[in-house]
C-alpha cells in the first residue's frame, strides 16, 4: 500500500522555508502561517517528507494569503521519512508513525485552535496526510476535507464521512489509482447529504501538488491547479 511512489521525488527540507514561523501548538511543533487574528483555519497534513518541505510551507503561505490561519503539524516528532536510509524502509518507518496517531495527535491542535477563538476548520491531507484527514471527517472534528493523491484511504473511510469533501487524484497512482477514485465518486454520489467533488487529474502522478520541480513549468501548473481547488473549497465550506 505504501511502495515506491508514495517516495518518489523526496523534497529537500528546510527548517526555516517559508514565511510564516514555527511554533508549539496543541503538545506539536507547528509551521504556522497567516493572521493568528482570522476565525477561520486550514490544517494542512504533510506527506511522509513532513512539515518542513518548502512546497508545503508555499502551499500554506498561499492559503493564509485568502484569509485562512493554516497550521502545518509536525507529525513525526522531527523524524521523517528518510528515503536514503536503506536500513529504515517506509514499512518499518510507518511502524512508528500510524496515520491512526496522526488522527489522535490533531485532536489537541484542534482545541487549541478552537481555545484561540477560531471557529471554523478545514483540513487537507497529501498521501499519508489524507487518511488522517478522512478520520476527522468521520468525526466531523473539521467542517471541510480536501484528500490530495491520497494513501491507505478506503471505501469504507469515504463511505464513513461526513462533512463536505473533494478528492483530487491523479491519473498516475498506485496508491489511488483512478479505478478507486471513481469508487469513491460513486459512493459519494450516493450521499447527497455529503457535498463532494472528485477530479482525477490527467498526466499527473501521485505526489504531485506538493513534490514538484519549482523550476518545471508544467508541473507547477498542474500542482496550481489543484490548489486552487482545494482553496476554493475551503472558501466554499469553512466559513
Amino acid at each position: 500500500m505504501s511502495g515506491p511512489q508514495c517516495c518518489e521525488n523526496p523534497p529537500a527540507l528546510n527548517p526555516v522555508s517559508g514565511s510564516g514561523h514555527v511554533e508549539k501548538l496543541g503538545g506539536l511543533d507547528a509551521y504556522l502561517s497567516g493572521s493568528p487574528d482570522s476565525k477561520l483555519c486550514v490544517i494542512l497534513i504533510s506527506d511522509v517528507f513532513g512539515y518542513e518541505a518548502p512546497n508545503l510551507r508555499a502551499l500554506a503561505d498561499k492559503v493564509a494569503a485568502s484569509g485562512f490561519y493554516v497550521v502545518v503539524p509536525d507529525y513525526f516528532y522531527g523524524d521523517p521519512f528518510d528515503s536514503s536510509n536503506q536500513e529504515r524502509p517506509i514499512s518499518l518507518w510507518l511502524k512508528d508513525h500510524g496515520v491512526d496517531k496522526g488522527f489522535e495527535d490533531t485532536k489537541p491542535v484542534i482545541e487549541a485552535l478552537k481555545s484561540k477563538g477560531v471557529t471554523a476548520i478545514g483540513a487537507a491531507g497529501m498521501c499519508w496526510g489524507a487518511k488522517v484527514v478522512v478520520e476527522l471527517s468521520k468525526q466531523e472534528l473539521v467542517q471541510a476535507a480536501v484528500l490530495l493523491h491520497p494513501s491507505f484511504v478506503t471505501v469504507d473511510d469515504i463511505k464513513g464521512g461526513k462533512v463536505p469533501i473533494a478528492i483530487l487524484g491523479a491519473e498516475i497512482d498506485q496508491l489511488s489509482p483512478p479505478s478507486l477514485l471513481k469508487q469513491f465518486e460513486e459512493i459519494l454520489a450516493s450521499k447527497p447529504e455529503v457535498n463532494s467533488y472528485v477530479k482525477i487529474h490527467p498526466k499527473v502522478a501521485h505526489g504531485w501538488t506538493v513534490r514538484y520541480k519549482t523550476d518545471d513549468a508544467e508541473a507547477v501548473k498542474a500542482a496550481e491547479e489543484a490548489h486552487k481547488e482545494m482553496l476554493d473549497w475551503f472558501v466554499t465550506y469553512v466559513k
